[in-house]
C-alpha cells in the first residue's frame, strides 16, 4: 500500500506532522511519503488570481501525489477553531483543478493540538467536509494535550489506550 502522508500545517516544528508522521509508520506493509505544505506554497487564491496565472504547477503535482497513492493520512492543526490557512489556500487551488480532491482514496483524519481538546473543532470540520470532496474517511483520530502524550525524543505515543485507538484506526485503511 502507498500511503501519503501530511500534517495540514505550515509550522516547520508542527506537532500535526509528527502525529501524521508516527501514525503512517504504524502500517508495517506501507510505503509511506510524507508531504510538506511548505514544497506547495501558493499566492493567496481568488478568481482574480487564478485568471491572472491560471492553475499552478505546485498545485497540479499536489494533486498527483494523491493520484498516485492508495490511501491518505492526514492531521489538522487547527487555527481558530478552523483549518490552517495554508492547508486551506492549497485546498482552494486543488478544487479548482479537480473538485474531488481526495479522488475517492480511503483516509484517516486526525487533529493533535497542545490543550486538552486536541484539535476537535478542525477535526469536526474536515470529517464533515472530506466526504464532499470524495474522500473515503475509514477512521478518525483525537490526540488531546499533545505533549503530555507524545514524547517528542523518541517520537513515540506514550498513552497505551490512545496508542491502541490509533493503531485500529490505521488497520481501517486495509479494509
Amino acid at each position: 500500500m502507498k500511503l501519503v502522508a501530511f500534517a495540514a500545517s505550515s509550522s516547520s516544528k508542527s506537532i500535526n506532522k509528527k502525529l501524521a508522521t508516527f501514525a503512517a509508520g504504524l502500517l508495517d506493509d506501507a510505503t509511506v511519503e510524507v508531504l510538506d505544505l511548505n514544497d506547495y506554497e501558493l499566492p493567496l487564491f481568488s478568481q482574480d488570481k487564478e485568471l491572472e496565472i491560471g492553475q499552478p504547477d505546485l498545485a497540479k503535482s499536489f494533486l498527483s501525489k494523491l493520484a498516485e497513492c492508495d490511501a491518505i493520512v492526514i492531521s489538522f492543526a487547527e487555527h481558530n477553531s478552523s483549518y490552517s490557512a495554508a492547508f486551506k489556500n492549497l485546498f482552494d487551488w486543488c478544487s479548482r483543478i479537480n473538485p474531488k480532491v481526495y479522488q475517492n482514496k480511503p483516509m484517516v483524519l486526525m487533529a493533535t493540538s497542545p490543550g486538552g481538546r486536541g484539535g476537535a473543532g478542525v477535526l469536526s470540520i474536515a470529517l464533515d467536509s472530506a466526504p464532499r470532496f470524495d474522500g473515503i474517511v475509514k477512521g478518525s483520530f483525537l490526540l488531546p494535550s499533545f505533549y503530555d502524550n507524545f514524547d517528542v525524543e523518541n517520537n513515540q505515543l506514550t498513552d497505551a489506550d490512545l496508542l491502541a485507538k490509533l493503531k485500529a484506526e490505521m488497520e481501517k485503511l486495509k479494509n
